[in-house]
């Protein structure tokens, strides 16, 4: 039996949460203030999809392994599906406006296209739409 989980809940160390809030804030993210102190705060991707900000310090009583300086290593990249090639843009720039670093240039694969920055913590995000008539199944 395959194991299947209902929902998914992805923590990252962040410096000043204030900032990091405002930040993606500004791309049009919300919060759970049910699971919001000034430890952390539970960022809302959908229903299912969570992203745990947690102040460094917090974030280092869940684990006895150092924090990746995000500066020189990369410890995951963050992909989100959007509904088209536009939103994909629209959410890279609002990232961009919001004091983010674009990665790369949009890469166009014909039926996928997709566009990454870095968060002001230094994580990578990768938006990525890819067109539903190359999917398997659908």
């Amino acid at each position: 039996m395959a194991l299947k989980a209902d929902k998914i809940f992805v923590n990252l160390p962040v410096k000043d949460l204030d900032k990091t809030v405002g930040f993606f804030t500004k791309i049009g993210f919300e919060f759970n203030p049910q699971f919001t102190d000034e430890n952390a705060t539970c960022m809302v991707i959908s229903d299912h999809i969570f992203v745990m900000l947690l102040v460094e310090d917090f974030f280092k009583s869940f684990t006895n392994k150092d924090i990746p300086n995000t500066s020189d290593n990369s410890e995951v990249i963050i992909a989100l599906s959007a509904d088209s090639r536009e939103q994909v843009d629209e959410i890279v720039n609002l990232a961009l406006s919001a004091g983010g670093r674009a990665t790369n240039d949009p890469v166009d694969h014909g039926f996928m296209y997709s566009w990454s920055f870095e968060d002001i913590d230094g994580h990578l995000w990768e938006v990525m739409y890819m067109d539903p008539s190359h999917v398997e199944g659908s």
